[in-house]
């Protein structure tokens, strides 16, 4: 597998395909996942559909790009893993993961989706820098994107309405240094 950027030992990064549309619907009306995004209603599948049917798009047009993380043993969905706000100008991406099932976090799927998806940005997309916004509770983000090299270079203070509760959200930041 040595020599292609979206593919590791554990996992490998996939497009969305038309049979991902109940997985997608299943994780975009999931509430208990909302606070990590900016979602606020549910998203019905129609909208899905055509989310999906244009997800082929280039990222320099939608200025986003989703892949599945799938089990490179038996090709299972594990999770997904975002690019967004790509600003090419400024050479950077906003990146966001997750892992749907809590018994598969922590075998190191994650850690090598970001390691795959950083590789990818940095060398196929020219981005200097990705970014992620991670709530100072979830301490295993942090732990994840600390592991792969990402620094803590900012707290957001009430950043985040929850239930009701303001939350704090830190601001971590990876500088690709190889750049010519």
């Amino acid at each position: 597998m040595e020599g292609l950027t979206l593919k590791g030992q554990l996992v490998y990064l996939r497009a969305l395909e038309p049979e991902d549309l109940d997985l997608v619907f299943k994780i975009e009306n999931d509430e208990d996942l909302w606070e990590l995004t900016t979602t606020l209603t549910p998203f019905s599948k129609f909208l899905l559909k055509h989310y999906i049917k244009n997800s082929h798009k280039d990222i320099y047009e939608a200025k986003q790009l989703r892949l599945v993380i799938c089990k490179a043993i038996d090709d299972e969905a594990l999770g997904m893993i975002d690019l967004f706000d790509f600003d090419p100008r400024n050479q950077r991406a906003g990146l966001g993961i997750l892992i749907f099932s809590t018994s598969d976090r922590g075998k190191g799927y994650g850690a090598e989706a970001l390691d795959l998806i950083t590789r990818y940005s940095f060398k196929h997309l020219n981005v200097h820098q990705l970014y992620a916004n991670i709530l100072e509770e979830n301490k295993p983000s942090i732990k994840l994107f600390e592991k792969q090299g990402f620094e803590a270079v900012g707290l957001k203070k009430d950043w985040t309405r929850i239930a009701g509760t303001f939350k704090n959200e830190y601001l971590y930041q990876l500088i690709h240094k190889d750049v010519h």
